[in-house]
């Protein structure tokens, strides 16, 4: 069975948590570099030029300065971010509740990732929507909402029940590379 979406969204850390070989050439990935550190700027570019090749869309999460330098195809704007953008950038957030979702739509991000879809294993955070209460959610805010959290190989399917337009993973398709499989 295949997960069809008009989207995919990877968050990636560092730049060799990308495996290019098994990601098929689609426009409908989405690479968002997530690196609050440090970076190699010679590092990004190159991947840069990698997520071009592949028509990849690449997204650089928090670093409106990296974002204009690579020419990226936009800005992530993570949940704790309340700054304000004046980029002609497309730009989408991520949010964890009613009030970070209104802030994203003010701070103009087109699209949000809303966390956590499904149970995850982090230790503070046990509450999690669900496929029933993530789609009420959807149809009552007039947002382009994308599920975040908790997407594993075993829920995966479970994705084709959800009504959006894409879904992000962030760990998932780096512990087992046969995700990529069911994409398309």
């Amino acid at each position: 069975m295949v997960i069809i979406k008009d989207n995919y969204y990877l968050y990636i850390e560092n730049v060799d948590d990308l495996n290019f070989n098994i990601l098929k050439i689609n426009k409908k990935i989405n690479i968002i570099y997530r690196n609050y550190k440090n970076y190699n700027l010679k590092e990004v570019i190159k991947l840069r030029k990698k997520c071009k090749t592949n028509r990849f869309k690449f997204f650089v999460a928090n670093n409106y300065m990296l974002a204009q330098k690579i020419k990226a195809d936009g800005l992530y704007i993570s949940a704790c971010n309340k700054k304000e953008y004046y980029t002609r950038l497309p730009k989408i957030g991520s949010a964890h509740n009613l009030r970070e979702i209104s802030q994203k739509k003010k701070q103009g991000c087109k699209i949000i990732f809303f966390s956590r879809l499904f149970k995850t294993n982090y230790r503070n955070k046990k509450n999690y929507l669900g496929v029933t209460k993530f789609n009420l959610l959807n149809l009552n805010i007039n947002a382009n909402l994308i599920p975040l959290g908790g997407i594993k190989y075993q829920n995966l399917l479970k994705l084709n029940m959800i009504k959006c337009k894409g879904f992000a993973l962030r760990s998932a398709i780096k512990k087992k590379p046969a995700i990529s499989s069911r994409l398309f």
